[in-house]
């Protein structure tokens, strides 16, 4: 970032602007603080005290407030936006954010390679591996070197905007020098993170204050991301580490990943260079499996001594090329896993047993622990799933239970610890009744799990309409799980009908709802009444049906009330529904309570019909065609490019086989292009080529 001269001089402007004898210009005062920021925040060595830091920076921000034609956009006094934010907007991603593969061995490391060689048909391949940060994920935009946008990662293809969040990171830089490499717009990856040591201090404070004390620091991380108020977002201690750039264009808007920027490592050089905190030091560069294992085992004894939480490393192919020749998937690159370190395990008492009941009438039992800390969270409640795995280990009221976190997330139960048994402890014995209606149990044939069968049954009741609401199904607005629990709680809510009955002068009555808040929730109720017929198949709760599900079945009616008509031969015939899924929707729709309830939300004006202008085709000139669309493409995104596919009468594909017709390959396609001219019968087209089709 700074050359040996440059850090010289700014020291030597520091000691003059301290010593107060000429009066300083905003230029310099700006130079010098950023100077110092970057040693604090990204070296950890600072040079100067904060008494000496807060007065140069008082000095700018006087000299700018009586001068507002001095302020800039990357000043440090910029940092912290005024007022609170209303609202998180969506924001595209200019790439998508991918999940990674994992891996737990090294055995499955070297089946990683061994596929990232074939896909680069056998080429030499270096790999670079960097810790794995437990953390938040980020993405920051810069054009022309300023930032201009940071988001979360979102679904991966939509985040939400936090820019003056991120801009209260000391760590985030409001300008990097990126045009000295000759990029003009840029978009970085990287996580946000709290240090262990930082962590544990600001509990200790909250503490103090009578607070709750964070949960842990991935936690903390993700939650202040998303907070109001910018200057709380400061006061919280976070770090921005980058370590990826997944876009990157001159100022014709060319693409310079794997022509200009070609090696990940040096993209980490480059990225620290411009003032980022960036994992340079902690980054080995290798090529044999045998370096790779002995890398990873040296992390794994680093891990606990480094200062910040890590759930693992990333092993990522060095070459940017041929990155691009492993490609993606729709979850994961191809070119990069992650090896996760062995699960963290600890012991604990197991005190009771919940056992909850779901909207399909299934009864969970939920093992209540004295709580536990274990890899960064406290665990006090793990699913003990069904009978089958209370019988198989063993577990009795009182044991003492071998607890991990299954790939560093999710509690599970490895098993008990017999010898530790004193006598105290007692069967644990499956409920015959329901808990929350008394109701028998029944067990069907072939399933692992007891349900209760009964309709009216309150848990199963407050699960349905929870799950009617979601964002998945009906996606009613103002209407989350507390405020149905609340509103059943208070007898404003009795069944999935009275959502769109709520007696809305006694809501005014409740703690917390105010004019705004009521008018957001029966705009909501009114907005669900419009949504497509596939919604309300999802919002229903039958078995076995999800979204895709959902959307074959609709595409194949014009009325939800065709489908108390189908058989399951019927059903079966539909692409992408078989037999048990089949006999579930069977079921659901010969059941006369279902019928009532359908009927009753037709009368209260939901939309139980196909919408023949939602589902019309533009055309139908992509009639029985199949498509597939590989490398960066320019003219749409991948979302947008499967629409016009079906919206035209395509199909997509997600592989290259006989059965595609259309391979649309845009920038830097890789393997599948390969594997597509192997195939006769694949016809290679380029984007314009596609849109001349549908044209």
């Amino acid at each position: 970032m700074y050359s040996s001269e440059q850090q010289i001089a700014l020291q030597q402007l520091t000691s003059t602007l301290l010593s107060a004898f000429l009066p300083p210009t905003a230029e310099e005062l700006r130079s010098v603080l950023r100077y110092h920021d970057w040693r604090y925040y990204v070296l950890s060595e600072p040079i100067i005290t904060d008494t000496d830091y807060d007065f140069l920076f008082k000095a700018l921000k006087t000299l700018e407030e009586k001068n507002p034609d001095l302020i800039t956009p990357d000043s440090p006094t910029q940092r912290v936006a005024k007022g609170l934010t209303e609202d998180f907007q969506p924001v595209d991603h200019l790439v998508s954010m991918l999940s990674l593969e994992n891996t737990y061995n090294i055995e499955e490391v070297a089946t990683f390679e061994n596929r990232v060689k074939e896909l680069v048909m056998n080429g030499d391949v270096e790999y670079c591996i960097e810790p794995k940060f437990d953390g938040a994920s980020i993405a920051l935009v810069y054009e022309n070197d300023l930032l201009i946008r940071a988001a979360t990662r979102g679904d991966g293809t939509t985040g939400e905007e936090i820019t003056n969040n991120a801009k209260a990171i000391a760590s985030v830089p409001l300008s990097a020098p990126f045009s000295k490499y000759g990029i003009y717009k840029i978009e970085l990856r990287g996580e946000v993170v709290i240090q262990k040591d930082v962590f544990e201090q600001k509990n200790k404070e909250r503490v103090a204050r009578g607070e709750k004390a964070f949960q842990n620091p991935r936690n903390t991380a993700s939650g202040s991301l998303r907070m109001k108020d910018p200057k709380e977002v400061a006061q919280r201690g976070l770090q921005a580490i980058m370590y990826h750039i997944s876009y990157a264009v001159d100022k014709a808007g060319q693409n310079l990943i794997g022509t200009t920027l070609l090696h990940h490592f040096d993209n980490i050089k480059m990225i620290a260079e411009c003032g980022f905190k960036s994992p340079v030091q902690e980054v080995c560069v290798c090529k044999t499996t045998e370096s790779t294992e002995a890398f990873l085992a040296k992390w794994m004894e680093l891990r606990y001594t480094f200062p910040i939480e890590t759930d693992g490393m990333v092993i990522k192919v060095n070459s940017l090329k041929q990155q691009q020749q492993c490609g993606s998937t729709a979850h994961h690159p191809k070119w990069a896993v992650a090896y996760k370190f062995p699960a963290k395990q600890a012991h604990s008492k197991l005190l009771s047993v919940d056992f909850q009941v779901g909207r399909t009438g299934a009864i969970t039992p939920v093992a209540k622990i004295e709580p536990v800390h274990l890899s960064g969270v406290t665990i006090s409640s793990i699913s003990l799933h069904n009978e089958d795995m209370i019988r198989e280990k063993g577990i009795m009221l009182g044991d003492t239970l071998i607890v991990e976190r299954a790939g560093e997330v999710i509690p599970y139960i490895v098993g008990v610890v017999p010898d530790l048994r004193n006598g105290s402890e007692q069967p644990l014995v499956f409920p015959s009744n329901c808990p929350s209606c008394a109701s028998p149990l029944i067990r069907p044939n072939e399933e692992v799990v007891w349900r209760c069968e009964n309709a009216d049954c309150p848990a199963q009741l407050e699960e349905r309409i929870i799950h009617f609401v979601s964002k998945e199904a009906m996606d009613i607005g103002g209407l989350g799980r507390q405020i149905v629990i609340d509103f059943i709680a208070n007898g404003l809510l009795k069944n999935i009908e009275g959502i769109y009955a709520l007696d809305f002068e006694t809501i005014r009555t409740l703690e917390g709802w105010g004019e705004k808040s009521i008018e957001n929730l029966k705009n909501g109720i009114e907005q669900s009444k419009k949504r497509p017929l596939w919604r309300l198949l999802v919002a229903l709760g039958i078995r076995h049906v999800g979204t895709g599900t959902a959307k074959d079945i609709a595409g194949h009616i014009l009325s939800i009330h065709e489908l108390s008509t189908k058989t399951v031969e019927d059903l079966v015939a539909i692409e992408g529904i078989g037999p048990k899924v089949a006999n579930s929707i069977h079921d659901f729709f010969t059941n006369e309570a279902n019928i009532h309830l359908i009927h009753d939300l037709e009368k209260l004006g939901l939309n139980t019909v196909n919408n023949p202008a939602e589902n019309a085709l533009a055309s139908n000139k992509l009639n029985g065609q199949t498509f597939l669309f590989t490398g960066t493409l320019t003219q749409f995104g991948r979302d947008r490019a499967k629409q016009l596919v079906e919206e035209n009468g395509g199909k997509l594909l997600s592989a290259v086989s006989v059965n595609l017709n259309y391979l649309v390959a845009g920038e830097s396609a890789g393997s599948k292009l390969t594997k597509a001219k192997a195939i006769p019968s694949i016809k290679i087209i380029t984007e314009e080529d596609f849109l001349t089709l549908i044209a």
